[in-house]
């Protein structure tokens, strides 16, 4: 296959992937048993996928104009959005870069389970360290405000319990529905986007 051809074929998925991710991106929704400021969406599945499909930049660079095209109507100063672009990328660029040497339904189960894993370790710091402080000094939303809506958990008393009840539970949970559910709906994503390329081409 033409090399531009290959080219202007993943600028195309890419372009749909990014499409459905911003969708899924605005149907966020709280989960019962977590603070009402961590809303979960499946927007990371079209991610993983396009990761997947097309190798690990390109999943970093759907994760990017994701949160680009969302930042307008963010609440948060860009703060969220640059936590869902860091995190997101580390989920993906770890999935697709280990699927990329094992392209295989064992290799994509292991890199999944490698990118929930790498995700978790990786979203515990950084929240404590960079996206919490940020939160207090930018949008001058206090501590205590944050603790406040943990109140329903008796184990969250300060910064390293909220990051340890709250958001390492947070992204082990994300990490594994959206594997789950990439797992099913790789393969005939996958075949359609190959199938409707042939279908194009012959015409």
């Amino acid at each position: 296959m033409p090399e531009r051809k290959i080219f202007i074929r993943k600028i195309a998925v890419t372009a749909i992937m990014t499409a459905l991710a911003v969708v899924l991106m605005y149907l966020e929704f709280p989960l019962p048993f977590m603070p009402p400021f961590l809303k979960f969406d499946f927007s990371e599945v079209p991610v993983l996928v396009g990761s997947f499909a097309l190798g690990p930049v390109y999943g970093v660079i759907i994760e990017l104009l994701k949160n680009l095209i969302h930042l307008p109507a963010t609440g948060t100063a860009g703060i969220g959005e640059a936590s869902n672009f860091i995190t997101g990328s580390i989920y993906v660029f770890t999935a697709g870069f280990f699927y990329s040497k094992h392209r295989t339904r064992k290799g994509a189960i292991i890199s999944m389970l490698l990118a929930t894993a790498v995700l978790a370790a990786v979203a515990c710091p950084f929240n404590f360290f960079v996206t919490l402080p940020l939160y207090g000094s930018v949008l001058h939303f206090p501590m205590e405000a944050i603790l406040g809506m943990c109140s329903f958990n008796p184990f969250i008393t300060d910064k390293l319990s909220l990051v340890l009840w709250v958001f390492l539970p947070f992204n082990l949970f994300k990490g594994i529905v959206v594997a789950l559910i990439t797992f099913f709906v790789y393969k005939p994503v996958s075949n359609l986007i190959n199938r409707t390329y042939a279908e194009t081409r012959e015409k």
